[in-house]
């Protein structure tokens, strides 16, 4: 999911990163308006908000709404930013950093709600502010990585896109274009993930409150744990006959052999240049 960038991805790749994100994405959502009345999700609301208050000359909360919509810029500035800066020398670490740093804002805002919240507006602006950088993070880092293909944190173009699918699926040639009907899979898939990540939160938030960001920090921990065991769970067998053949054993060989043991075939086998 983390490890394939740009046009290398494959629609696979896509598809469960954007299901896994837009599902966090919906819990997400849910959550600081049940919690804070607040959508931390996107911040085309949040422009609206920022006129009126203009319009009236409410310069506090004019300042604190500009600051709820550039910390969520900034989020995604900093998600491509450590994207092109660390992608030649780890694509996985420079993938993965923005969602570690989008876990530490989420269960930061869970702990402090379950152990030191009194409910004082302070407080409130503060934590949304914290919940639109984390999701500032992940709108970044996937459309980044996707070249812009897969965006998790809100709707509105999704829903534009497929609309605009399904009027060319009318017609029958394009109907039979591989990559429009992949294009629209993608767009029905996180269309249905948000809302259930959103369905979950509103289900669970009652006997969770707070909690809830704790399961959202797993379902990242998800996203970025499937590369780990790609990257280094995966190449363990290989890392093995590698080290077998060459006759340096080390702590891979030794932990393979005690889980899977050697097989009669391998007792056998005898390589040509060990004559």
């Amino acid at each position: 999911m983390l490890r394939n960038y740009s046009n290398s991805r494959t629609l696979g790749d896509n598809i469960r990163l954007g299901t896994l994100t837009a599902f966090t994405a919906g819990t997400i959502n849910i959550a600081s308006l049940l919690i804070f009345l607040s959508f931390t999700s996107n911040v085309t609301g949040h422009y609206a908000i920022l006129a009126a208050e203009i319009s009236k000359g409410n310069w506090g909360q004019v300042a604190v709404v500009g600051g709820w919509i550039f910390l969520f810029f900034f989020g995604s500035f900093l998600s491509n930013f450590i994207v092109i800066n660390f992608n030649k020398k780890s694509k996985y670490l420079a993938h993965s950093l923005p969602l570690i740093l989008e876990i530490i804002c989420l269960f930061f805002v869970g702990a402090y709600g379950q152990l030191f919240y009194q409910k004082t507006l302070e407080e409130t602006e503060y934590l949304v502010a914290l919940m639109l950088f984390a999701t500032g993070l992940q709108n970044g880092l996937t459309a980044s990585i996707s070249n812009f293909s897969v965006k998790t944190t809100h709707l509105t173009g999704t829903t534009t896109d497929l609309g605009i699918l399904v009027s060319m699926f009318t017609q029958k040639k394009y109907r039979k274009n591989g990559e429009l009907i992949g294009r629209a899979k993608l767009l029905m898939s996180i269309m249905i993930a948000y809302v259930l990540g959103a369905v979950f939160s509103g289900l669970t938030y009652y006997y969770l409150e707070f909690r809830v960001f704790y399961v959202i920090s797993v379902c990242l921990l998800i996203v970025i744990g499937y590369d780990a065991y790609k990257i280094h769970i995966r190449h363990f067998n290989t890392k093995y006959r590698y080290n077998k053949i060459y006759k340096k054993p080390n702590l891979f060989a030794y932990l393979y052999g005690k889980i899977h043991g050697t097989s009669k075939n391998e007792k056998k086998r005898k390589l040509v240049f060990e004559d």
